[in-house]
């Protein structure tokens, strides 16, 4: 996040009861990633137990990307995470994300971080 604008943050859960990326949307929204001033918050959505994840970037980032962008996320943290490469498959997961924040949200020189960077999680 040093190098962009924007903001991601990895939200874990035991389960999701139903669609991930209906769950993804409100974690986002309860984690106030609709908040951030460029709308550039990317959110990576993972339940452990029965295996869903997500991944949704807010409008203005998605505007750049488009659906196709998050889908190639999540195909590619499904194929590190079958191969037994969680924390890898996260980690480039991530950095992904980053790079497309850092080409589109450049860091500027009055950039705050607007959230929380924790892992935030469920149980």
């Amino acid at each position: 996040e040093k190098n962009t604008s924007g903001e991601i943050r990895v939200h874990l859960e035991s389960i999701c009861w139903g669609d991930a990326m209906t769950r993804a949307q409100k974690v986002f929204k309860k984690l106030g990633m609709h908040q951030t001033k460029e709308q550039n918050g990317i959110l990576i959505y993972i339940a452990t137990e029965n295996r869903k994840m997500a991944v949704i970037g807010d409008a203005g980032i998605h505007k750049k990307l488009g659906a196709e962008y998050w889908d190639k996320i999540v195909l590619g943290l499904v194929s590190k995470f079958k191969e037994g490469h969680k924390g890898e498959g996260l980690a480039a997961a991530i950095i992904d994300c980053g790079n497309q924040l850092k080409h589109h949200f450049p860091y500027a020189s009055d950039d705050r971080n607007e959230l929380n960077d924790s892992i935030s999680f469920k149980s």
